[in-house]
């Protein structure tokens, strides 16, 4: 069975929610963060068994690695985002302490494959929309010290660092300084959500590899959260990942995408020399998803059906292997 490892997931988000302080969630709008959680809070607490789209019980014996992400909102000012990230990472921290026989944390790309190797999920941290960056750049240096890994500079408005698809605005300096000292800490930077000018910006203002945790083609299907040609390219020729993400509005424009819809934005970037570039970014927890692969349970046959179309090396390439060298040779153990 190919291991997995997926770039992106809600999920530490949408545990955690229920116990942030009234304030941030009244900021954010929302008593409860998924479909279902009103009606059953208890059962969106925990990882190891929830209604969630990821939860270990859902993993099974597939070897997964998991970037869980902090998704920080927009209404959250920086001081606030900090407070939120601290909040969700606690969260996260008691769940795998919890569940210590089945998921590891891993702060380098060396405790990944151990923890793979040891039959365990592999806990890889990373922050989407990490605006409080800007209230001093060594925020960047403490993130990286909690094992933050992988990190984006905004989510769809216009932010303290830069600006996503909802927007025209640009890098902003607290960006600049903070993708300097991203790169200095060897923070892998997530382009994903970013508008067309601030990718250029961010592209411009740094030579490191980029990723796109959870970004499908906009050849396949026009949206503005889906990457260019151009960007993908870019995104190759840096040695980056590009993570296919399972929302179905950035899978087909119009009806309800199935696995052809998610074929064709596989098909387009190995057309661009994309093999060793194309990962996993399901963006669970954070949309609706096509039936055939409705949660981490459905993995598996998931998995069958890639092989079926793409065979055995490009299913295990996507899987998991990209990701995996990419993080071995970003972040080894000495850092």
């Amino acid at each position: 069975m190919p291991t997995v490892f997926d770039l992106h997931c809600d999920t530490a988000d949408r545990l955690a929610w229920q116990s942030l302080e009234p304030q941030i969630k009244e900021t954010c709008g929302m008593d409860f963060y998924g479909p279902n959680d009103q009606s059953d809070p208890a059962g969106c607490r925990d990882l190891a068994r929830n209604h969630c789209h990821v939860s270990l019980e859902g993993i099974g014996d597939t070897p997964w690695a998991q970037c869980f992400a902090c998704f920080i909102p927009d209404e959250l000012s920086r001081s606030d985002s900090l407070l939120f990230f601290h909040h969700v990472e606690r969260y996260l921290d008691n769940q795998i302490a919890k569940n210590a026989d089945r998921i590891g944390q891993a702060g380098s790309g060396a405790d990944i494959e151990r923890i793979l190797q040891s039959g365990r999920v592999a806990a890889v941290r990373t922050i989407e929309n990490a605006r409080f960056f800007a209230l001093d750049p060594s925020y960047v240096d403490e993130a990286a010290r909690r094992g933050i890994l992988m990190a984006s500079l905004s989510w769809n408005a216009a932010g303290p660092l830069a600006s996503g698809h909802d927007t025209a605005e640009g890098l902003t300096p607290a960006g600049i300084a903070a993708l300097k000292r991203m790169e200095s800490a060897r923070v892998a930077i997530d382009v994903s959500h970013l508008n067309d000018r601030c990718f250029d910006e961010v592209a411009s203002a740094t030579s490191a590899p980029l990723v796109a945790s959870h970004s499908n083609s906009r050849a396949v299907c026009n949206v503005p959260r889906n990457l260019t040609d151009a960007q993908f390219d870019c995104i190759r020729e840096r040695g980056g990942l590009v993570g296919l993400n399972f929302c179905c509005d950035f899978l087909r424009e119009d009806g309800s995408p199935g696995f052809d819809d998610i074929s064709r934005h596989i098909d387009r970037w190995l057309e661009r020399d994309g093999e060793d570039v194309v990962a996993l970014g399901s963006d669970f927890d954070g949309c609706d998803t096509p039936r055939c692969i409705a949660s981490a349970a459905d993995m598996p046959a998931f998995q069958n059906l890639l092989r079926a179309r793409f065979g055995e090396t490009i299913t295990a390439k996507l899987c998991g292997l990209n990701a995996l060298r990419f993080f071995s040779r970003r972040i080894p153990a000495t850092l």
